[in-house]
């Protein structure tokens, strides 16, 4: 068992510039498994934190090796990482862990003089090697009694042993790149009695200057129904997928297990809303997926708004625990398990009732809809669909219908329009676009829309260039969708979308009426189409013929 303990020394009283604090360590063993295989986002996430206190980190050296340090040989492959100038991590040596370890050495020497000199007013420790590679360094920080966090069982013990101020000290076990960058941070600010806010979600930047997509600030800036929605797409698609293999005759053995995913499906939405929200990776996907057990009862609309109060329980949760000096591992214990039974007993005791009812009333008001006149139901939704992507509100209405009508019954009317008006009347404007292009470069384009369309049931995008070019091609996906979603509507069909297209009729609730809508769509998209760009051809022709001299 790992002992933890936190510590904390006198503030210096003044200070007229931002405090500069190095890191130094390696993936080591137990860290490896914990975030040190990515030494980009780890150290990323450190900078993130300290330029939330006002820090600057101004100097790294992480050797991070491609296997676990606990017995590792020296030919191992290995990296020596640092910070630029501007705070992104980078990898400025690779080779094997001998010749690395050479590398971090002449890097140790040049820390341990900028220390001495004054340089350097923080130092923050990771699985770090004392009595070799961070020898020099570690030294240099007793002897000008620097501030020390660090995380690291044996490590931690050989630099206490060096006489290191330790002000704040923790275990890897549970924790997670953020949330230990949090715990040095706390610590560092602590001692320097510096007001701290940690920064949850975010950004954090990638030497090939990408970010990890999120946003900063409260976690309430974070809640989204559409990216909540987007992220829980693969467990609606297996789904589906077991729906549909549930069909084949002598597999009736799946029924079972389809039954269990639809009961989970409020799990990981509510486990996928929390890691969202909070922020806190790991630790807000375990809070929201006990939240999401908790609130089964309340149907997918359950598992939303578990999982989103419990993403908005976990940020103070983790702030209070560290600001108290627990440990890493257990401020992240506590944080997980608050986080994830507090919504969860919420919505189990109290609101479970409600969110199913709606759940229900919105599965019937579609219903309703389509029993009072499939025909005008399915012309409607499947000429609305068209500026509803176009316009942006896809993702955020329809996308959302869609999985939970599927949260309710694995399978979707809407899934049908999507895949008859949308995928389908796309795959025939492309196609049609590969049989006769106006131009050699539209025929490439399209012909890997149509691909896509076809054998993914995604990128409906791809038509895009040929709608918005002639406007009669808008028209005819217009119409095309729209005779398509009507006899989604008289046939009754429902399916899924973000299927291979030639999947969806085995998954719907009538595999005819299912076929002959993406017929109807399809033929329609691409006779009109086919017919447009070869009067636009001849037209082209006949245009340059004229203007031939005689």
């Amino acid at each position: 068992m790992t002992d933890e303990s936190t510590g904390a020394g006198a503030a210096p009283a003044t200070h007229d510039r931002a405090r500069t604090i190095a890191v130094i360590g390696s993936s080591g063993g137990n860290l490896r498994s914990h975030g040190g295989d990515d030494p980009s986002r780890l150290l990323g996430d450190v900078v993130k934190q300290a330029t939330a206190a006002g820090f600057a980190v101004d100097d790294a050296q992480f050797v991070a090796a491609a296997a676990s340090m606990d017995g590792i040989r020296a030919e191992t492959p290995a990296q020596l990482w640092t910070i630029s100038a501007d705070g992104v991590p980078y990898a400025h040596a690779a080779g094997t862990l001998d010749e690395v370890n050479t590398a971090a050495r002449a890097q140790d020497a040049a820390l341990a003089e900028r220390i001495r000199a004054g340089e350097v007013d923080g130092l923050i420790i990771m699985s770090a090697d004392p009595a070799d590679v961070n020898s020099r360094t570690l030294t240099a920080a007793a002897e000008a009694d620097l501030p020390v966090a660090g995380t690291g069982g044996s490590s931690i013990a050989k630099a206490q042993q060096l006489g290191v101020r330790l002000v704040s000290v923790s275990g890897t076990t549970g924790t997670t790149s953020s949330t230990r960058a949090v715990a040095y941070v706390s610590g560092l600010a602590r001692h320097w009695s510096v007001r701290y806010r940690p920064v949850l979600g975010g950004t954090t930047s990638t030497p090939g200057g990408a970010d990890r997509a999120g946003e900063e600030g409260p976690a309430w800036r974070r809640i989204s129904i559409r990216g909540i929605m987007v992220g829980s797409i693969p467990a609606f698609i297996a789904l589906a997928l077991v729906l549909a293999l549930s069909r084949i005759p002598g597999a009736d053995f799946l029924s079972p297990v389809f039954d269990l995913l639809l009961a989970a499906l409020p799990i990981v939405v509510s486990a996928v809303a929390a890691r969202r929200v909070s922020g806190l990776d790991e630790v807000g996907l375990v809070a929201g997926a006990l939240a999401g057990i908790l609130a089964q009862e309340g149907g997918i609309l359950g598992g939303l708004v578990s999982g989103v109060l419990a993403g908005l329980v976990a940020p103070p949760v983790i702030r209070w625990t560290l600001t108290w000096r627990f440990p890493a591992t257990t401020a992240n214990i506590v944080t997980g398990a608050v986080a994830g039974l507090a919504p969860g007993l919420l919505v189990h005791f109290a609101l479970a009732p409600f969110t199913s009812l709606l759940g229900d009333w919105v599965k019937s008001g579609i219903e309703s809809a389509v029993d009072f006149s499939p025909l005008l139901a399915g012309a409607l939704a499947g000429l609305v669909i068209w500026p509803a992507i176009i316009g942006g509100v896809y993702h955020s209405v329809i996308l959302p219908l869609v999985l939970l009508e599927m949260g309710e019954k694995g399978h979707s009317f809407f899934g049908a329009i999507d895949m008859v008006s949308l995928v389908m009347v796309s795959f025939g404007i492309t196609l049609a676009n590969v049989v006769r292009s106006r131009t050699s470069g539209e025929r490439a384009l399209a012909g890997s829309g149509s691909a896509v369309n076809v054998f993914f049931g995604t990128f409906v995008e791809a038509s895009y260039p040929f709608m918005f070019g002639d406007r009669r091609v808008l028209a005819i996906a217009l119409v095309a969708a729209t005779a398509g979603g009507s006899v989604v509507g008289i046939t009754g069909a429902e399916a899924s979308a973000y299927l291979p297209a030639f999947v969806a009729p085995f998954i719907s609730t009538t595999a005819w009426g299912m076929t002959l809508a993406m017929a109807v769509a399809f033929v329609l998209a691409f006779g009109a189409t086919l017919l447009v760009n070869v009067m636009a051809t001849r037209k082209r022709r006949e245009t340059d013929a004229e203007r031939q001299p005689a």
